[in-house]
């Protein structure tokens, strides 16, 4: 069994070390366990002290990428190398290195695909009021469009099995951590959180320079998570809003019509009119986007399929590679 450790880097040279010292060395269950960064085009030394450190792998990038993209890279290596079960922290030490035992236990012991690590949020000091509520409130969210029950959806402290990496695809820009659980919940993975502890804060969070930044990026990127997996639910319920004013008006003006008095009350069945058919355009777009939603499913199955064929050819590369080396230890001896 092989874990992998992978850490997001933007300039990240002067905290990484710490971060990567309180990593864990041996896990029970875990035969190995090797790390990755990803140099998310640092201008800094983040490379060269990772290399130093000891670091197994490195996937770099020229220029800046975003954590979204740096993430699927580094999962896309993390497979490619034979990882097992793959876990993503972050370098500026905010999880405690020793909770990763926690995160991949439930995977370990067959419970979970994905854990998620749940922060103390109420009790972190260097968390505002406001930031509290906002994490509160965006978690809350995420539960709602991904029929989950994780109660810290932005924390990026998370472990995945090998299995459920393979499914992960995330196309939004800015962050992974919540359109990973909508995506998990919607298509049914075994995704659980377990409590983890927090170190004071080294450096303030590079993810959003306002709160009005954060809660307008996350809400988007809710949005059209929600929009790619259950967009005839969310299209219904737009349609519905229009249809149902329509619907109504069109009842009023035959009650006035009843009454004699339609002759005053044309422009409200023109209105009306206009509203109902709104809505029933909305509906279509939603059965449209459904159909789309399918495809992308098929899409999404062919690229599982892909993965698993990448890292089969990988292990066997890996196995040859060990063989070699076994081999010519023995011719040396």
């Amino acid at each position: 069994m092989k874990l992998i450790i992978q850490i997001p880097c933007l300039n990240e040279a002067k905290t990484l070390t710490i971060a990567l010292d309180a990593l864990p060395k041996h896990i029970d269950g875990i035969d190995e366990i090797e790390y990755l960064i990803i140099n998310d085009g640092s201008q800094d030394d983040t490379v060269e002290v990772a290399k130093e450190w000891g670091v197994n792998y490195v996937v770099n990038f020229p220029c800046n990428k975003g954590l979204a993209r740096g993430f699927m890279a580094g999962i896309d290596a993390c497979i490619r190398n034979g990882a097992d079960i793959i876990v993503n922290t972050d370098a500026d030490n905010q999880y405690c290195g020793e909770d990763i035992e926690k995160l991949v236990r439930p995977i370990l012991d067959g419970k979970a695909e994905i854990v998620i690590g749940e922060r103390p949020i109420d009790d972190i000091d260097d968390f505002s009021p406001l930031k509290k509520k906002l994490q509160h409130l965006g978690s809350y969210v995420v539960r709602l469009a991904s029929a989950t029950d994780i109660p810290d959806a932005p924390s990026g402290f998370r472990a995945f099995s090998k299995d459920a990496a393979m499914h992960l695809n995330v196309v939004n820009q800015y962050t992974y951590t919540l359109e990973t659980i909508v995506q998990a919940g919607r298509n049914r993975m075994a995704i659980t959180s377990v409590p983890v502890r927090t170190n004071p804060e080294l450096r303030k969070s590079r993810l959003f320079h306002s709160m009005g930044s954060y809660i307008k990026k996350s809400m988007l990127t809710i949005i059209r998570a929600f929009l790619m997996y259950r967009p005839l639910t969310f299209f219904s319920v737009c349609g519905l809003i229009p249809f149902t004013i329509g619907l109504a008006y069109v009842i009023r003006f035959l009650i006035f019509f009843a009454r004699g008095n339609g002759a005053g009350h044309t422009q409200s069945l023109v209105f009306a009119t206009m509203l109902i058919i709104i809505g029933f355009m909305t509906f279509i777009l939603g059965l449209q986007a459904d159909i789309i939603a399918a495809n992308r499913k098929i899409l999404e199955d062919v690229q599982y399929r892909v993965r698993r064929m990448e890292a089969a050819e990988a292990e066997k590369e890996i196995r040859r590679e060990t063989g070699e080396k076994a081999g010519k230890r023995t011719e040396d001896a």
